[in-house]
């Protein structure tokens, strides 16, 4: 245990305030050190009340947003989903990370946690922007028994694990909250929110990638990136990008959809390997799918066309009635991209 951690653990098991000579005595340290340590656990969230003459004190954490490892693991319900966890305060990209200690034979369920990326990953190449701080950079350690031809589907299992934990936080808001937002998922894995009717923004990137030895999948890490506690976007993403904050109104526990989302996710996961397709998440995954009897656009760069969205298959690929009146088609997120015809969704 760290020279903050032991403060915090005093503090914490106090209830009043510590002096900080006492602090000092316990630590060896100087008062200067003392303070140091204070001012970082403040810069992680901590409110800590400082007093003269009295001391220091830990205020209620309840509406405190603390990301570190104390409090997520004190909210994962996971036998193996986050365990080991390790998490970080800035880190250059969560899946080269987890690969990292993959190659150092880390096991299934390893999991990276960090408030910043430096160099974030984004779909077919691009760059996941990261903030000074308010979000959750995340990557799971996966070693599956299963095919690699089905391994993309567990993009959309962690899609739908996403937005099941965004519905308990939703919850956990007051009940003025829960009634002017809607929470969904843009095919394939986009968590989105609709605040007052408004439209579709998103909150949440996923991206999945695999490493294989002799034919082999030896690791797979998904990625996640959750915009929770951001107040502004950059004007290149700001028109279909929000937060859980901007949404709600207030700010959010970074530290409890963490863990609910991997709570989730490790339930799901076990369906989903049971059968290594959909049929066991369906419908779980329809009922969030915003796109379903939604007018879209599938941008194939080859025949791109229009049609109604009619929810998806067993193996998580969207299934589109084009306008012509063709046949449906199915539609496979490694080929193309789905946008709304009038907007994002």
């Amino acid at each position: 245990m760290n020279r903050k951690q032991e403060i915090l653990r005093r503090l914490s098991g106090s209830g009043d305030y510590v002096s900080g000579q006492e602090l000092c005595e316990m630590l060896g340290v100087s008062r200067t050190a003392v303070w140091k340590n204070i001012q970082k656990l403040k810069e992680e969230g901590y409110p800590i009340e400082a007093v003269t003459n009295k001391g220091y004190r830990l205020l209620s954490v309840e509406e405190a947003d603390i990301l570190d490892r104390e409090q997520i693991a004190s909210r994962l319900t996971t036998a193996w989903a986050g365990r080991p966890l390790i998490c970080k305060e800035e880190t250059g990209s969560t899946n080269d990370d987890i690969f990292a200690l993959a190659a150092e034979g880390y096991p299934h369920g390893t999991l990276v946690v960090a408030s910043r990326q430096t160099a974030g990953k984004g779909r077919r190449g691009r760059t996941w922007l990261s903030p000074e701080q308010g979000n959750v950079y995340m990557s799971i350690l996966l070693k599956p028994d299963m095919r690699p031809e089905v391994t993309p589907m567990l993009t959309v299992v962690m899609a739908l694990s996403v937005y099941q934990a965004s519905l308990d936080l939703l919850a956990a808001q007051p009940e003025q909250t829960a009634a002017r937002c809607r929470l969904g998922i843009k095919w394939p894995n986009d968590i989105v929110v609709s605040a007052d009717n408004g439209p579709f923004r998103k909150l949440c990137g996923i991206l999945t990638e695999m490493r294989m030895e002799d034919r082999e999948i030896s690791a797979i890490t998904i990625g996640i990136g959750l915009n929770v506690n951001q107040t502004e976007f950059a004007p290149e993403i700001s028109e279909n990008a929000s937060s859980y904050c901007l949404a709600f109104g207030r700010k959010c526990s970074r530290a409890a959809l963490t863990a609910w989302t991997w709570n989730h996710f490790e339930e799901n996961y076990s369906l989903f390997s049971q059968t290594q397709d959909f049929s066991k998440l369906h419908d779980a995954y329809e009922a969030g799918l915003v796109n379903r009897g939604r007018a879209v656009h599938v941008l194939d760069p080859r025949t791109p066309f229009t049609g109604t969205a009619v929810g998806i298959n067993m193996q998580g690929e969207l299934l589109v009635e084009p306008d012509d009146g063709s046949a449906v088609r199915t539609i496979s997120s490694g080929e193309v991209s789905v946008r709304g015809v009038s907007g994002y969704v």
